[in-house]
């Protein structure tokens, strides 16, 4: 924890550097994106800051009640306790700041919601995570744009792409990625037969434009005209485009707008969220002491909820939380699980702090 805490502070004097270079000054679309960055670390930092400032006062309080100067050493017992209190308060106040690992702190995200096994009662609980997550950032005032969308002619969606901002934003929705399952008799089942499909969620951190820098010779972009449901061509412009990093093979395409300027806008900020996350993930396999929580790991690949629709019930499979209150969830009242999630997050990162983990 202290090395993250380490990383942090150093990136924030750095952005504070960077602010008073007249290279940035005059780049007004580069200082925005640095103080943005700077805005997001300021309160893990300036109180980083504090609590080292707090150890060295500590350290010379200590010094001089050690001291043979009788005075001095009076004064320095009598202020040792008021620095203690204040040093692990400040410890708590930063042990919260850190749930959820380094970029916990990030205001905006970027969530890929697509259709798994299932047909087309997959796509249509796709849609359905959508609208909770919608109703969900609406109720926490979070600003929500869609980036891409792949309907289908039953009204679901084979995936789609989501842009969030707004504080605590990716701090509590990185908990969702992973595999998500539907339990339900479909309206178009004669039988009453419960079927399962399944969809896949990941929320990425958005990085700022200075973290991943692109060059358009760093991609392919193809251009091609944007298709509906079924293959239907929506225009006859070639207004959607894709793109094709060369150094990792990400592959992204938009198509949502009209204009192939907007999707180009679009496609380039969730390819470089794409290459952010690549990157991130191959620094935590380096770090094999890296700390990984049961519920903060991302695997898309792991199942980690299911929702019952006849029992009214969801199920989070790595806490082993259960609600029944699924038609309050999914109607966009999602706070009892993110807070739980977030909770079961805090007491692991407690617990490897008191076992020496961290």
């Amino acid at each position: 924890m202290r090395d993250l805490l380490e990383q942090k502070l150093a990136r924030f004097e750095e952005l504070d550097a960077q602010l008073l270079d007249p290279a940035v000054q005059s780049d007004s679309a580069r200082i925005a994106a640095v103080a943005r960055e700077r805005g997001s670390l300021a309160k893990l930092a300036q109180k980083y800051r504090r609590f080292k400032e707090l150890n060295v006062e500590l350290a010379d309080a200590r010094g001089l009640a050690d001291g043979d100067d009788v005075e001095m050493r009076e004064l320095a017992e009598a202020e040792l306790p008021a620095l203690i209190e204040s040093r692990e308060a400040l410890w708590s106040e930063l042990l919260e700041l850190t749930i959820g690992g380094a970029d916990a702190n990030r205001t905006r995200c970027i969530m890929e919601v697509r259709a798994g096994t299932g047909g087309d009662e997959a796509a249509l609980f796709a849609r359905d995570l959508y609208e909770m997550y919608k109703y969900h950032a609406e109720a926490k005032g979070w600003k929500i744009e869609v980036l891409d969308l792949s309907p289908t002619e039953l009204g679901g969606f084979k995936e789609v792409s989501l842009g969030l901002e707004g504080e605590g934003v990716y701090r509590e929705l990185q908990y969702e990625s992973g595999g998500h399952r539907v339990q339900r008799v479909p309206e178009t089942e004669t039988q009453g037969r419960i079927h399962t499909p399944l969809a896949t969620v990941a929320v990425m951190p958005e990085p700022e434009d200075v973290e991943v820098q692109l060059k358009p010779d760093d991609y392919r972009l193809d251009k091609f005209c944007a298709s509906g449901p079924g293959g239907q061509h929506v225009n006859k412009t070639e207004s959607a485009v894709r793109l094709t990093h060369f150094e990792t093979g990400i592959v992204v395409q938009c198509q949502d707008e009209k204009s192939q300027h907007k999707n180009l806008a679009k496609a380039l900020r969730v390819l470089k969220t794409r290459i952010y996350e690549h990157k991130r993930e191959e620094e935590l396999k380096k770090r094999s002491d890296q700390r990984k929580t049961l519920v903060g790991s991302g695997d898309r690949s792991q199942r980690i909820r299911t929702y019952n629709f006849p029992d009214n019930r969801v199920t989070d499979h790595r806490i082993g939380l259960t609600l029944y209150k699924l038609d309050q969830i999914i109607a966009g009242n999602l706070q009892p699980v993110t807070d739980a999630l977030v909770d079961y997050d805090r007491q692991q990162l407690r617990d490897a702090f008191a076992s020496g983990e961290e």
